[in-house]
């Protein structure tokens, strides 16, 4: 007798250097996503289903993650039990170990659970380090993790006051950069967190250099594309003195993606997904 599918919601953590971005790519195209290697390894598996990974939180080429989470269903072949959750996460990165890609944690959920649609919020950590004329200075373990800012100057008072205009539900239109998707995708988003922190890096204890580290974490139950990058380089610019404080409102107002001002969309390498969250009773497991 054939056992049911069981479906698992898994947690990875990748870097994000080498990809295309999380989302899946075509066999044609030169530079894979997350996805294909974590589908690699579950058909590794040999399961008896197709095998489809839904992930719940896209990044972009470059963008790294802590914490990202997707489901999938797998079926084993007569009469096998499913995969006990250690065990999945064991055999995942025994299949993944030649890829900065690591599975975290593995539950199983209910067929109907969906990693996307269930998540309640998701947290981005955007990195980035002042005091560097160039970026060749940056120590080689923050390479393409930190973004390098040549400025020493950072008026944190002005960049707090400014990320606390952007908390609470706005039409972020002005913050996220024009896609495929746009037409489609609501701006109107509810911001829980703009905080500004100063940083810490394992260099910093042990490579005598002043570089002060920052770090600008974000919390929404969900973002528009390239959304906390804008606002970044947005409030950094704050902080320099390049925009006031003032002009953030104004962006804010203006409900327009072509207002935003060019090239100031921080980079990509800085940032970090850290953390997806779900209703503690949805990842249980059964």
């Amino acid at each position: 007798m054939q056992n049911p599918a069981a479906r698992y919601l898994i947690f990875f953590q990748y870097a994000g250097t080498k990809y295309s971005g999380v989302m899946k790519t075509a066999a044609d195209q030169a530079v894979e996503g997350v996805e294909n290697h974590v589908e690699s390894a579950v058909r590794k598996l040999k399961p008896v289903n197709e095998v489809s990974v839904v992930i719940s939180s896209r990044t972009d080429t470059g963008v790294h993650a802590l914490c990202n989470s997707a489901h999938v269903d797998i079926q084993r072949r007569g009469d096998k039990p499913p995969l006990l959750e250690q065990d999945l996460v064991d055999a995942l990165n025994f299949h993944l170990k030649a890829e900065p890609i690591r599975i975290t944690k593995a539950y199983r959920v209910h067929n109907d659970f969906h990693a996307r649609y269930r998540a309640v919020s998701r947290t981005y950590v955007y990195r980035f380090a002042l005091g560097l004329r160039h970026h060749t200075e940056m120590p080689v373990t923050e390479r393409d993790l930190c973004w390098a800012l040549r400025d020493t100057r950072l008026n944190i008072d002005a960049v707090q006051e400014a990320a606390a205009l952007l908390l609470g539900t706005h039409d972020f239109s002005t913050f996220r950069a024009l896609s495929s998707e746009t037409p489609f995708k609501n701006p109107v988003k509810t911001l829980e967190k703009a905080q500004l922190e100063s940083g810490v890096s394992f260099s910093q204890r042990h490579f005598h250099r002043d570089i002060q580290f920052w770090e600008l974490t974000f919390k929404s139950r969900s973002f528009l594309y390239r959304q906390v990058r804008r606002m970044t380089g947005a409030l950094v610019a704050v902080g320099q003195g390049r925009l006031s404080v003032r002009r953030i409102q104004e962006l804010l107002e203006a409900q327009d993606s072509l207002a935003f001002p060019q090239n100031m969309t921080a980079p990509a390498h800085g940032l970090f997904l850290t953390d997806v969250q779900y209703r503690d009773t949805e990842n249980e497991g059964l």
